[in-house]
């Protein structure tokens, strides 16, 4: 990434309420929608990356690449998703209450990601319910998406986490 992550910010009018790191299950409301960012994404952190996790031409190989199905270099969708989670991480996932996630649905990746591309994230918290079974956590459920400086969506998904509750012992 050519920008610092510790750089990124708050993108919206509106943040939570709570900093990352005093942000518990409460402090999430469902509707609530933040966006984060940015990041600018380089050809040779996009060649690197798929070099070692994703060794397809079209994310490695420059003159190949050119000459297919999306004419240009483009990330794996692996690193797309590493920058997504790069950023939900700074931003929105609490860095005190997080406990664990059972994972992600509905994972798209509906444009590339190229070279020079700068992006964002926005987040969406669309449910909240605490434990049936455990009530010092609660359930929040958020559709998260990477977004391109044209708005295009190199990737999204819906995930839930498990965060404790305020007050709750640790």
């Amino acid at each position: 990434m050519t920008s610092d992550t510790t750089s990124t910010r708050a993108l919206g009018a509106t943040d939570f309420t709570a900093p990352i790191g005093d942000r518990h299950f409460e402090d999430y409301t469902p509707g609530a929608t933040y966006e984060y960012g940015h990041l600018t994404v380089a050809e040779q952190e996009i060649v690197e990356f798929a070099s070692r996790f994703d060794p397809q031409p079209i994310h490695t190989d420059p003159g190949f690449a050119a000459t297919g199905p999306f004419s240009g270099l483009i990330a794996s969708g692996w690193h797309s998703a590493g920058l997504l989670m790069r950023l939900f991480a700074d931003h929105y996932l609490s860095r005190v209450a997080s406990l664990a996630s059972p994972g992600v649905d509905e994972l798209r990746w509906a444009a590339p990601l190229r070279p020079g591309d700068t992006v964002r994230l926005r987040v969406t918290t669309t449910g909240t319910r605490p434990s049936r079974s455990k009530p010092d956590r609660g359930l929040v459920h958020t559709d998260a998406a990477l977004l391109n400086q044209d708005d295009r969506c190199p990737i999204s998904f819906k995930v839930t986490n498990i965060l404790r509750r305020r007050g709750a012992e640790g």
